[in-house]
């Protein structure tokens, strides 16, 4: 495991807004929100015989939350691509016929890379995300013909867990 030092001239922590999302090789384009990384152990209590009243506890099953990503809708088919290896409605209309399939077992799952960025646009953190495959798709946001925002699609990937990538470390930040 490498050692992170601290950039000592850098005070201010990271700002959330600079990120990418990357899957095949490839950055996912015009991710605007990417839900936290999450993770939750429980905890399994136990009794020695001779112990008075109280409890012991230690770490039990760790399970990884899932991870929605957001982005305005454009003509890319990336995550409607995606979603359909799940599960796809015209393979499994025609599944009747014996020749296609509703679900892509072969490559439904995808290890996803997060990347975060300084100001200066130089990578600072990175997770990879292990075995993710789409539980959730939305293609169309809500309607609103009163509104004027952007229409958004997301999608839900659950996950085997996430590590922090060790080889990436804090950059000497450049001045101007």
């Amino acid at each position: 495991m490498a050692q992170f030092t601290a950039n000592a001239t850098r005070l201010d922590p990271y700002k959330n807004f600079k990120f990418r999302v990357k899957w095949d090789g490839v950055y996912v384009a015009g991710v605007s929100k990417v839900s936290a990384l999450r993770r939750t152990t429980e905890v399994v209590s136990h009794r020695e015989g001779g112990s008075p009243s109280g409890s012991n506890k230690s770490p039990g099953r760790t399970e990884y939350e899932a991870i929605t990503l957001e982005r305005g809708k454009t003509h890319d088919p990336g995550f409607l691509a995606w979603a359909n290896k799940v599960w796809n409605f015209s393979n499994a209309q025609a599944a009747a016929d014996q020749r296609t399939q509703e679900v892509s077992l072969a490559d439904f799952r995808k290890d996803i890379i997060i990347d975060v960025f300084n100001e200066a646009g130089q990578k600072v953190l990175s997770y990879q995300v292990f075995r993710a495959w789409v539980s959730e798709y939305q293609t169309v946001g809500e309607l609103d013909a009163n509104a004027n925002a952007v229409l958004f699609e997301t999608v839900k990937l659950e996950n085997e867990g996430w590590i922090r990538d060790d080889n990436v470390t804090e950059p000497t930040e450049p001045t101007f």
